[in-house]
């Protein structure tokens, strides 16, 4: 399919992590017109290898923080960008909770590095800049609520999504005191290859092939959305094409889930890759609920349809089947 193309020179913030690697992948596969710059500072979530190697053609990598306005101010001057998009953050909750200050100085500070370097930017030619958001800044829903929509307001319960929620009010803010050309979008879980080690899904993976406890918070009754990593990344190829400025799109995969749930079906996975051990449900342990822990997200993603034809491709059970030969693979070594 023939898109627009309202940009030619992409620098991507956080590009080494999950998400920001798969949408490099995305573009350089998706449209043979664009060159991406990749901006990293390679902390403990950010993988070199993730990347493309060097010498990749319409892809370059540079080892930096989005904090160092200079830095960004110059990457974006010398390689001619027009479009930035930011998803560099510091994401796990129980680490915001055992050290806020990261979250504040990379969630907050650095978005507003990126939002003056853009600004700069932007009084010499045509620049727009896109920040990838959470759900998690809406609070926590309660099982019988409706899901939230874009209008929905901010109430976060934790260090993480009080971060990211001031990141995405200076966004709102720059675009309206300022006329930065921003959009935003809060997606939901996302799953899929890459995925941090420290996350649900390859932690619950890692326990059950190693004949370890599954760590469990609470009674394992909280609720999460899932979206698969590439269908997120389809989503925000879609608003930074043909979104006007100052947009907000909730990106879900209406794939609502009790974290229970989701370990057993993990747990089946694993019993069909190591049967030898099976059944692998039984080394879930429900320990100690973490503070604040958010009991259910849930998102109306009617506008993004609506706007721009976007509904998510994968299944969470395509999903983990995807997951499945990572599973084999390590049990191979």
């Amino acid at each position: 399919m023939n898109r627009p193309r309202p940009f030619t020179n992409v620098l991507v913030t956080g590009s080494a992590g999950f998400i920001g690697s798969h949408f490099v992948d995305h573009l350089l596969k998706t449209d043979a017109a664009v060159t991406v710059v990749s901006l990293d500072a390679l902390t403990y979530a950010g993988r070199r290898e993730h990347l493309p190697p060097e010498g990749t053609p319409r892809h370059s990598f540079i080892h930096g923080d989005i904090r160092d306005q200079e830095l960004v101010t110059r990457t974006i001057a010398e390689n001619a960008i027009d479009l930035v998009v930011n998803f560099a953050a510091e994401t796990h909750v129980d680490r915001s909770i055992l050290g806020p200050a990261a979250f504040v100085e990379t969630n907050v500070r650095g978005t507003f590095a990126l939002l003056e370097a853009v600004r700069e930017a932007s009084k010499t030619g045509p620049i727009r800049f896109h920040q990838v958001s959470t759900d998690e800044v809406y609070g926590s829903l309660g099982a019988a609520d409706a899901p939230w929509d874009e209008d929905a307001p901010f109430r976060p319960r934790s260090p993480y999504s009080a971060s990211k929620a001031a990141g995405d009010l200076l966004v709102h803010a720059y675009v309206n005191t300022f006329g930065v050309f921003a959009t935003r979008s809060h997606s939901s879980n996302n799953f899929g290859s890459r995925q941090h080690e420290e996350k649900f899904i390859p932690t619950m993976f890692r326990a059950f092939l190693g004949g370890n406890r599954a760590p469990l918070y609470g009674d394992g009754s909280n609720i999460r959305d899932w979206i698969h990593v590439e269908d997120h990344c389809e989503a925000i190829d879609r608003i930074v094409r043909g979104a006007p400025a100052g947009s907000v799109y909730n990106v879900g995969g209406s794939c609502e889930i009790t974290n229970l749930d989701l370990a057993k079906r993990i747990a089946r996975v694993v019993d069909r890759v190591n049967p030898a051990n099976a059944p692998h449900e039984r080394l879930i342990e429900f320990v100690a609920d973490r503070p604040g822990h958010d009991f259910r997200y849930a998102l109306d993603c009617r506008r993004i349809a609506h706007d721009l034809a976007f509904v998510p491709k994968r299944s969470i059970e395509q999903g983990l089947e995807e997951l499945q030969a990572v599973a084999l693979d390590r049990v191979a070594r």
